[in-house]
């Protein structure tokens, strides 16, 4: 066989050079230099910071701060399992819970928070005593405390909410699980339990996270039943003192530390959940900051 009289010449190495964001980094200038403007603004204005800073830890403040947290875990636990109770009933092929459930969730979804906490503290004004007959008697003054008016205001109306995000859950899960399931000998409670809400919760946690994360805002709102938390104390104080724009800084200050903290336990939380069904978890906060950080390195040239 004759052979190639030509030179073998060896291929050129590939050299890879990643490509350079520029406008992300312009970007990045402009939104800071904007954030700077914004901050100086507020620096020269008619504010007593000194006021924000000695107030932030006031002991009215704090019990006001206990009380928000509490509400707003309370309230959300109560709408958790009312949630999950009347998904059930609404998925369940009986024609009169399914009604029932329906009915639930269309009033209190259609109807303002703000308006279901009047009528709860209010609820004097209809019933004058609850009488359960030999199990309970009392006045309904003395039952309807500002803690249960809010509980209840609360904790009903995130229920119709969290009602519609488990059903969505639920039935994000295959049919065939259900199947599986039931052919195994399983009954429709245990199916439930065991195989069909433990993988719905990685489609239910997301949408939970951001209801509490509302539920530590809205809360403010059950001021109107006489409940004290952190902004009806930090409104007292400002109506007392006359550093009404002060207090209401802090308590800025205390409703973005609650977000802040819970946010970080909602982003673990999603993260454990994702577990098996992303091929990559998303990277945590210190992770996205090194790998922000290793940007600004001049990339080498393979």
């Amino acid at each position: 066989m004759r052979k190639d009289p030509r030179p073998v010449t060896p291929y050129e190495a590939i050299r890879a050079v990643p490509v350079r964001h520029y406008g992300r980094w312009v970007s990045a200038v402009v939104v800071v230099v904007l954030l700077g403007w914004l901050v100086y603004a507020f620096s020269q204005g008619d504010v007593i910071w000194g006021t924000v800073g000695d107030k932030v830890l006031d002991q009215q403040v704090l019990k006001g701060l206990w009380h928000t947290v509490l509400i707003s875990v309370c309230s959300m636990a109560l709408g958790l399992v009312l949630g999950v109770l009347f998904a059930v009933m609404r998925l369940s092929k009986n024609p009169v819970t399914g009604a029932v459930s329906w009915l639930y969730i269309w009033f209190f979804r259609g109807t303002p928070v703000y308006v279901q906490l009047l009528m709860w503290f209010n609820l004097s004004l209809i019933f004058p005593v609850i009488n359960l007959g030999p199990i309970y008697k009392n006045d309904t003054v003395a039952v309807m405390t500002p803690f249960v008016a809010a509980l209840l205001g609360l904790g009903l109306n995130e229920g119709a909410y969290m009602a519609e995000i488990v059903r969505a859950g639920i039935q994000s899960v295959d049919e065939g699980q259900t199947e599986a399931a039931h052919a195994l000998g399983m009954t429709g409670g245990r199916t439930m339990r065991r195989i069909v809400l433990p993988q719905a919760m990685r489609v239910i946690i997301p949408p939970t996270g951001n209801e509490f994360i509302n539920m530590l805002k809205t809360s403010s709102l059950v001021s109107v039943v006489q409940y004290t938390e952190v902004l009806r104390a930090t409104s007292d104080i400002g109506s007392d003192s006359g550093a009404v724009m002060e207090m209401l800084f802090v308590a800025s200050v205390w409703y973005l530390v609650l977000t802040s903290v819970f946010s970080v336990g909602q982003f673990y939380l999603e993260r454990r959940y994702a577990r098996g069904s992303l091929r990559s978890l998303p990277l945590t906060p210190w992770q996205k900051v090194m790998s922000n950080l290793s940007t600004l390195r001049r990339p080498k040239v393979a």
